[in-house]
């Protein structure tokens, strides 16, 4: 009989484990991923730390561009603001920044569930506060919306929301937006095809060149 009930029981604990595989949040395997980076190398306080999607995650080398920054990279790509805020807890307590920088809100207004540009700034309001919150004297900087060749059809909308972030943080002490937008563009205003991947989504080393023109005044 007892034989029987560890059976069971073991069967049971197989079914949990695999239900929990089959439910883990999106993006819990990068956030796990950056604790254990954590906890291999404690990261260093009072940096610059980047939070955000994959414009982010794959300017791999972004200490190059900025050698006399200390920048920790900690954002993961597809990633949304609703997924900043659901793991804000973990994105923000290790560290202790001097400066958050945010490239994120692309992914929302792609995202099926279509938001309002009202939407994604309210995200984003509420990523700002929490950040805020836990550090009140940290800088809080948000890089605009990137109009990526691949998702023309979304740029009114964009539009929409850059200006609305630019928009709230116009009178929110040490905080910034950085406009990103107009350096991408040619000597006719039209979006530089030739600084993107064939994906037209992501950006060539020349993109990010053009990035740190503009985001290096703004850098702590």
């Amino acid at each position: 009989m007892k034989n029987l009930f560890k059976f069971f029981t073991l069967i049971l604990a197989f079914c949990f484990v695999g239900i929990f595989a089959q439910q883990k949040p999106d993006f819990y395997d990068d956030v796990q991923h950056f604790k254990k980076l954590n906890e291999e190398k404690t990261p260093p306080k009072n940096a610059v730390l980047f939070l955000g999607s994959s414009s982010f995650t794959m300017w791999k080398d972004v200490n190059d561009y900025f050698p006399d920054k200390t920048i920790i990279n900690r954002a993961f790509g597809g990633s949304r603001l609703v997924n900043l805020n659901y793991y804000a807890e973990d994105l923000l307590n290790p560290y202790q920044p001097k400066q958050v920088v945010i490239y994120c809100g692309e992914n929302d207004v792609v995202h099926t569930d279509k938001p309002s540009a009202k939407e994604v700034l309210s995200r984003f309001k509420q990523f700002y506060n929490t950040v805020r919150t836990k550090y009140p004297n940290a800088n809080i900087s948000y890089v605009s919306i990137k109009y990526s060749p691949s998702r023309e059809q979304y740029w009114p909308i964009m539009k929409k929301v850059n200006q609305k972030i630019k928009c709230f943080l116009r009178f929110k002490k040490n905080a910034n937006y950085i406009d990103i937008t107009k350096v991408m563009n040619d000597e006719n205003g039209n979006v530089r095809k030739d600084i993107f991947l064939e994906d037209m989504l992501h950006m060539k080393p020349e993109g990010y060149q053009l990035w740190t023109k503009v985001m290096y005044p703004y850098l702590k």
